[in-house]
């Protein structure tokens, strides 16, 4: 019985542990993304962003016309996506998903404009697809949308 509570006991801190470290690589790389931007937006001043309190960057590009959406919301976007090295990685038109389905990123973004509105969003890879990485996305990285929210639900 000592033996099951001894091996309990190890696997619970290991557990602890991990999930500890993980909070600490998560926000160790939240600052890595953060300063990454930073960099990207001095050396290419003409982008005028705003600093959204999730860590995201934002430029309405036009706001549209109407309501906003929301988390219920079924989106239809035409979009850019592209690496801070500007290598577009993905691209498409009249995507449509429910909202609360898409990257955080955009769940956070997408409401910002109104239907028929524009968007420039610098997403933190920990709000995009982390540190799994998709497709031609590498593990970790910050990508930058252009969306126009053509309509939605």
């Amino acid at each position: 019985m000592k033996k099951y509570l001894l091996l309990l006991s190890a696997v619970i801190i290991t557990l602890i542990s991990c999930d500890n470290s993980a909070k600490l690589n998560q926000a160790k790389q939240a600052k890595t993304d953060d300063s990454l931007i930073r960099i990207y937006l001095k050396a290419n001043p003409q982008v005028k962003v705003q600093k959204h309190p999730s860590g995201i960057y934002y430029q309405i590009l036009a706001e549209g016309k109407g309501d906003h959406p929301n988390d219920n919301s079924m989106v239809t976007v035409n979009y850019t996506a592209a690496m801070l090295n500007d290598m577009v990685v993905d691209k498409g038109s009249g995507f449509s998903s429910p909202l609360d389905h898409l990257i955080k990123g955009w769940q956070i973004g997408i409401p910002l404009v109104k239907e028929g509105g524009s968007i420039l969003l610098i997403v933190p890879s920990g709000l995009a697809y982390g540190a799994n990485g998709v497709g031609r996305v590498p593990e970790n990285s910050v990508l930058i949308f252009n969306v126009d929210l053509t309509e939605f639900r």
